[in-house]
């Protein structure tokens, strides 16, 4: 079963993103987190999300899915989770707010709200 352990919301043209952090070790457990995001936000067009898993034999393996969105975000959020070498998943849903983003926009947006989950708050 996945854990959550971070989560981070942007606004982006009145587009809304909405991120988690979770630590999951098997594909399966994807499947599961995937379906309770789309429950959960259910005005979600797009579920974006990276994964990286240790296989058995200690190698690290890739996975990103776009869920038809522009922009590559699966590979933007991808490039977050390799820059901070972290294992589990980062899946960002959106909720589109009327206004296109472009693709360029659209994989800018993905990629900020995936690093918001690993800023380190102040104080």
């Amino acid at each position: 079963m996945a854990t959550i352990l971070k989560d981070a919301k942007l606004t982006v043209q009145r587009s809304r993103f909405f991120a988690v952090l979770a630590r999951v070790s098997k594909e399966d457990e994807i499947k599961d987190l995937l379906a309770n995001r789309r429950r959960k936000i259910k005005r979600a067009r797009h579920h974006c999300w990276a994964a990286r898993l240790a296989s058995p034999d200690g190698d690290i393996v890739e996975l990103a899915r776009d869920d038809g969105e522009v922009g590559r975000p699966g590979q933007r959020i991808l490039e977050v989770m390799r820059r901070h070498d972290v294992l589990g998943i980062v899946l960002v849903s959106r909720v589109f707010g009327g206004v296109k983003l472009g693709p360029a926009g659209v994989g800018r947006a993905f990629k900020q709200v995936a690093e918001a989950l690993f800023e380190v708050p102040a104080g």
